[in-house]
């Protein structure tokens, strides 16, 4: 990949050290402890910063070790700022993964929430709720799809579209000893942890402690158009996975000629196409659906992360060629699409549909990458920016966590992608210019932890 221009600008006064300044540049104030003793405002710094580190380890006693947590314990968030158990304050540009479009405490989504729970929150799907179909009917009216199953989060998506897909082939064939079972995804591809999901998921690392895992999954290189041709051609692909936008893989875009010809081959062969849009959907590339941007539909989209804004949900949209293979019994769930977490949903989905919102998630997308060009392009170590909206990879050519770890300590929070060479941002949609400036300059300011 070609280079970020030369440039190279002044250095701001630090974030840091203004952060610090406010902290400490002034007065230590006492006040009388609980023993008569008087306490100095620097030694409670001190007694709460044991609060986190408490923490920290009664979690390692109580809970199976799968997260590399950073050493950070949050509880408190107000739009774009979360603030850990000592009072300091970070710039989220993490949004817990994509998740919190709307940031943290927005008060439609709020008050949606509350005023659900008050009423009801859950009676599972034996019975109708009138916030299911609701949302439903949005997600439908928004998106190429004429049917919705909801489910709890992207991997459980996924793992419905698995199936969907094998009941499709199983009932459009049913005179057919054998039909098309198998799978095509790509890769730098991120599906899920659960073992169908997973099975579709490209980095070994992943699946491999796992074997052996959901058969007949064929990976390809993601943009390789005649690979993937040649293969739907066999007649014995019930499904092509694809991400439109790859966010764990790298923040990889495709290209318009790439999922045309997937829709094409798959089109010919009787092959179904799932777009997995559970990072990249939902007004994060500033279209409301990234696959809006290529022309192309698919016929099963999955969704997740922010349609809740915050709580846990899933939705598989489907054209009613799908759905009407699928039938009583066939799939299921006991919390999916409950009262509450619908109209969380509603509260989102109405918020940032609206086309004036979503002219601002691209508007500030690009005022973002133009920024991170202009102040980092003069570092040797950055290799490209790119992205579409709110969904931004900044390419190393060494290891992104030194300075995702360095902005952390400097109130800024980040992710890693990739092969770990790629630092991944992704605020919530309702992000400021101010509060770009701010994470570009502390971006900036770090790099030297890249050595």
């Amino acid at each position: 990949m070609a280079s970020l221009g030369q440039i190279t600008l002044p250095r701001a006064p630090s974030l840091e050290m203004s952060l610090l300044r406010r902290r400490f540049d002034r007065p230590i104030r006492t006040r009388i402890g609980f023993n008569g003793r008087i306490v100095s405002e620097q030694a409670q710094v001190s007694v709460k910063a044991s609060v986190s580190q408490k923490a920290i380890e009664e979690e390692a006693r109580v809970l199976v070790g799968t997260y590399a947590r950073a050493p950070v314990v949050l509880s408190s968030g107000k739009g774009c700022k979360l603030i850990d158990a000592e009072g300091k304050e970070y710039l989220d540009c993490a949004s817990g993964i994509a998740v919190n479009a709307l940031g943290h405490g927005d008060p439609d989504w709020l008050q949606a929430v509350t005023d659900q729970a008050a009423v009801l929150a859950h009676v599972s799907n034996v019975y109708y709720t009138i916030p299911q179909i609701e949302l439903a009917k949005r997600l439908v009216a928004s998106s190429f799809a004429d049917r919705v199953f909801f489910c709890n989060s992207g991997t459980e998506a996924n793992e419905a579209a698995i199936k969907f897909s094998r009941k499709f082939q199983r009932y459009t064939h049913p005179q057919d000893k054998e039909v098309a079972t198998g799978f095509i995804a790509f890769t730098n591809s991120f599906h899920g942890r659960t073992l169908g999901a997973l099975a579709l998921t490209s980095k070994e690392q992943y699946r491999a402690p796992f074997e052996p895992i959901m058969p007949g999954v064929t990976f390809l290189e993601y943009g390789n158009v005649q690979a993937a041709t040649d293969l739907i051609s066999s007649g014995k692909i019930a499904a092509v996975f694809v991400e439109p936008i790859q966010g764990e893989g790298g923040v990889y875009s495709a290209t318009k000629e790439f999922l045309q010809s997937l829709r094409s081959a798959c089109d010919a062969a009787g092959s179904l196409l799932v777009f997995d849009e559970v990072q990249c959907g939902l007004g994060r590339t500033g279209n409301l659906w990234a696959y809006e941007a290529f022309g192309v539909t698919p016929d099963i989209m999955t969704v997740a992360k922010p349609l809740a804004g915050g709580l846990p949900i899933g939705a598989v949209l489907v054209t009613e060629k799908v759905a009407e293979t699928i039938k009583y019994g066939d799939h299921g769930s006991t919390f999916a699409g409950n009262p509450l977490v619908c109209s969380a949903a509603i509260a989102v989905v109405d918020k940032v549909s609206k086309p004036s919102f979503l002219a601002s998630v691209s508007s500030k997308g690009i005022y973002f990458k133009e920024l991170l060009v202009k102040k980092l392009g003069g570092n040797s170590h950055v290799k490209e920016v790119r992205g579409e909206g709110l969904i931004i990879g900044v390419e190393l050519d060494v290891p992104a966590s030194p300075l995702v770890d360095a902005c952390r300590d400097s109130g800024l929070l980040i992710l890693t992608a990739g092969k770990g060479n790629v630092v991944r941002i992704v605020p919530p949609l309702i992000i400021l210019e101010e509060e770009i400036e701010r994470a570009v300059e502390i971006i900036f300011q770090k790099l030297t932890a890249l050595g």
